[in-house]
């Protein structure tokens, strides 16, 4: 009897030691960029904190940065607690840096007709297969070296995984199962964490069949920053640079717009070392703000900006042609900021630049050119005559009489110099 006590005390303890299993989930859905390699270090810390069974990041991304696909490459390599890439929901993709990501998991796993692949490098150039630059293949042999390497330390298919970067070679999760590029493809999360029990990580077994799933949310700054760092974000720092300094220009003392445009500047500068520009389209920008400009000043009937336009349209174009795929600049985007900077220099700094060379409309100079009756006689001495709601001095070289006409000429401190008023 005691014996039968004790297996059932045994049992019951090692089923709440069971039920007392968690495993970690974070989403990743959309481009790899800083903010994302941030949060999954940050979620790895924290699985490994709360003593999880395991990671699991569940991915769908057409691809990223390299600095960031590298720094998630090492986060994995280091973490204490496994890492689990799932490809999900389906119909989601792992591509470019997302194809790197996942093959570097401890456990690189699908949902059915999902997609992996390609891997080829374009950050640093065109997409064209046809461009055979020193450059390009450089990049590319590198880049083939690294993808090798990740599939040999995590015993994938590595003849395929080289083919997803020189041939961009993609595949769906079925063929990627029996190509043993993934080692498992699951409906669901609880499909998945049946599956994942009892694999064996470092010979360590998982317990997931009943593990309690724990969702580990971004941090309000990495919202911010995936929000932040994007090209849309970029090509807004960019306008309100440019027109924060033109506008402080054209309207001096005006210091907001100046010290925006400032800071705008600085923060570009800050990210276009992760998210590079292309400098061609820079130029072609630059170009369209010098035509807008030059067009205020020597009115050309709206040829230069015409110009302006189509050189502020293919500069946007190009801004971004060179980033990977999820950081280029959409055409929606390209065609409303066109349209919104040619408005802008055409209306308000066309506006303010000629204020400033316009004659004066108000003030005491205004009054030159006008005419006035005399209040009184009007002599070298002086007399008196009434103007825009005040009594002036005014003195006159020829002897003027009450009430005749006279021709404001000129204005000396607070008296008027008149002169008779030919009819």
């Amino acid at each position: 009897m005691k014996h039968w006590g004790f297996i059932l005390i045994a049992g019951l303890l090692l089923s709440a030691a069971t039920q007392a299993t968690q495993v970690g989930l974070i989403k990743i859905n959309g481009a790899i960029g800083p903010a994302t390699a941030n949060y999954i270090s940050r979620a790895i810390d924290v699985a490994a904190t709360q003593k999880d069974e395991c990671l699991v990041i569940q991915l769908n991304t057409p691809g990223g940065l390299a600095n960031s696909m590298n720094d998630i490459v090492q986060a994995f390599y280091a973490s204490p607690v496994p890492v689990v890439i799932y490809v999900s929901p389906e119909g989601a993709m792992a591509g470019s840096a997302g194809v790197y990501i996942t093959l570097a998991a401890d456990v690189a796993v699908m949902a059915p007709h999902s997609t992996i692949g390609a891997a080829h490098p374009v950050e640093l150039g065109n997409e064209d297969e046809t461009t055979n630059s020193i450059m390009m293949q450089k990049v590319g042999n590198a880049y083939t070296k690294v993808m090798q390497t990740i599939a040999e330390k995590r015993h994938r298919n590595v003849e395929w995984a080289k083919s997803s970067v020189t041939a961009s070679k993609a595949i769906t999760s079925e063929e990627a199962l029996k190509m043993k590029v993934i080692d498992l493809i699951a409906t669901n999360v609880p499909d998945l964490l049946l599956k994942l029990n009892g694999k064996k990580i470092n010979d360590k077994a998982l317990h997931t069949a009943s593990a309690t799933v724990v969702e580990i949310p971004m941090s309000a700054g990495e919202k911010f920053f995936q929000l932040f760092w994007q090209p849309e974000v970029m090509m807004l720092l960019m306008l309100i640079a440019v027109y924060g300094i033109i506008a402080e220009m054209s309207h001096p003392g005006a210091i907001f717009p100046g010290v925006a445009g400032a800071l705008a500047l600085i923060l570009l500068l800050y990210m276009s070392a992760t998210l590079p520009l292309n400098v061609a389209g820079l130029a072609l920008i630059l170009l369209a703000v010098a035509l807008f400009i030059v067009d205020i000043f020597a009115p050309t009937h709206g040829v230069l900006t015409a110009g302006g336009i189509v050189s502020f349209f293919l500069g946007a174009l190009m801004l971004f042609n060179h980033a990977p795929v999820g950081y280029r600049l959409p055409m929606s985007w390209i065609i409303s900021t066109t349209l919104v900077t040619a408005a802008f220099f055409v209306f308000f700094v066309g506006k303010g630049i000629r204020a400033q060379f316009s004659p004066k409309r108000a003030g005491a100079e205004t009054m030159v050119g006008k005419t006035v009756a005399a209040l009184s006689r009007i002599d070298s001495q002086g007399g008196k005559v009434f103007i825009e709601g005040e009594h002036w001095n005014a003195v006159s070289d020829v002897v003027v009489n009450k009430d005749e006409l006279v021709e404001i000429t000129g204005i000396e401190g607070l008296t008027l110099k008149v002169k008779p008023k030919t009819q």
